[in-house]
């Protein structure tokens, strides 16, 4: 299957199209469009070095299947900010392969995205951890919009990301035992010629993977590639199987963009403090009453 930069955009047009943008080499590779690209090693071995930092650009957090625009939550107080943008959607085929009841279940998510967490069952049962300030899980964490760092190393790599400093290691070449679920999982990786491939298990079913509710279970399993499409690009693909939700494995796919300012970096969006009347606002109000 031809690879593509999302569910409708085969990777060869795209390059086909730089070729005709920039008839010259590639900006630092010294290659021409039409060849495939080559990234720079990491040093002392033969795989690519994807260190740096990466966005993305889509309105994946909002919903991963196609959408249209739509108000913001709360339009009498905040008008047309928050709105949500429409999107191509990044789901291969535009649906997403839920069982019945699964379905229904992402409904009521989605009407109750914005239950603030009274009590312990309601905190772990509705509402969009978003709004709750958790770390996100994977593959979310990619999308938030917020950049992400990967810093790599022949034997791991770690990935850390803006939003809510969330971080994961991923383990090359080896497999040590998953402690214990955690809300970024247990990554496992491994490279397949130019492609960083990384198995994601042990997330805990309390993540989302985007605003509109979609949602898995205890029993996720995530796959990702990252692979270099040019100098400023990853490829980012994403395949999902949980038979306890869905009918069959699906796949996300997306472009990464290398954020390119002179001084990028990552910077704090220690989002609890925002969070806090949210979460804990009810136990004020109560000791007042």
């Amino acid at each position: 299957m031809q690879k593509q930069l999302n569910n409708s955009i085969p990777l060869a047009v795209f390059m086909s199209v730089v070729g005709v943008l920039w008839p010259g080499p590639i900006p630092g590779t010294g290659q021409a469009p039409d060849q495939p690209y080559r990234a720079p090693r990491f040093i002392g071995t033969q795989n690519p070095d994807l260190s740096g930092i990466w966005q993305t650009y889509n309105s994946a957090n909002w919903n991963l299947e196609p959408h249209p625009a739509g108000p913001a939550p709360f339009p009498a107080l905040t008008g047309a900010i928050g709105a949500m943008p429409a999107g191509l959607g990044v789901v291969e085929g535009g649906k997403i392969p839920y069982q019945p009841w699964a379905e229904a279940k992402r409904k009521e998510n989605f009407e109750k995205r914005f239950n603030r967490p009274i009590t312990r069952e309601i905190n772990e049962t509705t509402g969009d951890p978003e709004a709750k300030c958790y770390m996100p899980g994977i593959p979310r964490a990619t999308y938030m919009g917020f950049p992400f760092q990967i810093v790599q190393t022949p034997a791991q790599i770690l990935i850390t990301y803006e939003f809510a400093s969330a971080t994961r290691s991923i383990h090359i070449g080896r497999k040590p035992p998953s402690p214990n679920s955690s809300w970024m999982g247990w990554s496992i990786g491994h490279w397949e010629g130019d492609t960083l491939v990384v198995e994601v298990t042990d997330q805990r079913d309390q993540t989302w993977f985007d605003r509109a509710g979609n949602f898995h279970s205890d029993a996720l399993k995530v796959v990702e590639r990252y692979t270099p499409l040019t100098p400023y690009h990853l490829m980012y693909e994403a395949t999902i199987e949980d038979p306890k939700v869905f009918t069959r494995p699906w796949k996300i796919s997306m472009p990464l963009y290398r954020n390119m300012e002179r001084n990028a970096q990552i910077l704090e969006f220690k989002c609890v403090e925002f969070a806090e009347e949210f979460i804990y606002g009810h136990l004020v109000e109560g000791r007042k009453n």
